[in-house]
């Protein structure tokens, strides 16, 4: 991918609908090595992103999915204690004419790799995986300074083993829901690049390219519910990914346009609270498709 076109051309090739802007950050990031971060409302495609990039490259994909809690032996590394202390039985068992001493148990071959070390070892294959690292902001700022810090340099220390570096840097994608801030530090070494909610027109196009079987009627009422469903003050706006669900359910269905009935009988797709549910209804769901149709 040599330009901003043919990254636009292969996302499209994989179904993904991308504004040019989105196309511009992809190409920056793969073209001068550096991680590309992606904040956006949930369900907007930011994870998609990363899918698509390990698919158009042939390359691995590997994901570590951020959480509270979230430390170094399940981002990087842990031992292998099982057969950690089954080594050491058979050494003892072995006795004093044994070859094998317990610091062989401390090798690479009784460590258990995690997403930042297996994207790290991967680059000594030949290999250029997509590290994803999704949903960051659910991670604490202590995991937050620690992978500043390896994607300055792209290497893990592992105390008991040395460094490991790799060869190249991977194709890092860091995804931001934005429920809280990422530190300045860690945005600076990357591409930044906002996903915002698709406007009509690229609704549609993403409805049509992901389920082909949806009508085009109903694929233009569902994208103008969702303009009104988003500028509602509900608790949780619902994304593409709701609408991708939503013309599914519909297609499932057998229906061929957004009646009040319809809306009403699938909300649970798109809306995950009560209150939201509740909200609609008050205001009327045909209110809502009066206004979309």
């Amino acid at each position: 991918m040599n330009n901003v076109d043919e990254v636009l051309a292969a996302l499209a090739s994989q179904r993904y609908v991308a504004e040019r802007s989105l196309g511009v950050a992809v190409h920056l990031a793969l073209e001068l090595g550096k991680p590309l971060f992606l904040e956006g409302e949930a369900g907007v495609g930011k994870t998609e992103v990363a899918k698509v990039l390990a698919s158009i490259l042939d390359t691995p994909l590997i994901r570590l999915q951020c959480y509270e809690g979230l430390d170094v032996g399940h981002a990087v590394y842990e031992w292998d204690y099982p057969r950690q202390m089954l080594a050491i039985r058979l050494i003892e068992a072995q006795g004093e004419g044994a070859h094998a001493e317990v610091a062989d148990i401390m090798s690479r071959d009784y460590l258990v790799a995690r997403p930042l070390l297996q994207a790290v070892e991967a680059t000594a294959k030949g290999e250029r995986p997509v590290l994803l690292i999704d949903e960051l902001d659910r991670a604490d700022e202590e995991f937050e300074a620690y992978l500043l810090e390896m994607l300055s340099d792209f290497q893990v220390t592992i105390p008991e083993i040395g460094t490991i570096a790799a060869d190249r840097p991977p194709v890092v994608i860091l995804t931001s829901n934005r429920t809280r801030e990422i530190h300045d530090a860690l945005k600076r070494r990357c591409i930044y690049h906002w996903i915002d909610y698709p406007d009509f027109e690229r609704e549609v196009q993403i409805v049509q390219r992901k389920i082909p079987d949806v009508p085009a009627e109903l694929a233009a009422d569902l994208a103008r519910a969702m303009e009104k469903l988003r500028s509602m003050d509900l608790f949780k706006p619902p994304g593409v990914a709701e609408t991708l669900d939503w013309a599914a359910a519909l297609a499932v269905l057998g229906t061929e346009r957004l009646s009040p009935e319809a809306a009403d009988d699938t909300l649970g797709v798109i809306l995950k609270y009560q209150e939201d549910i509740e909200r609609l209804r008050a205001g009327g769901v045909d209110q809502l498709l009066a206004t979309a149709g």
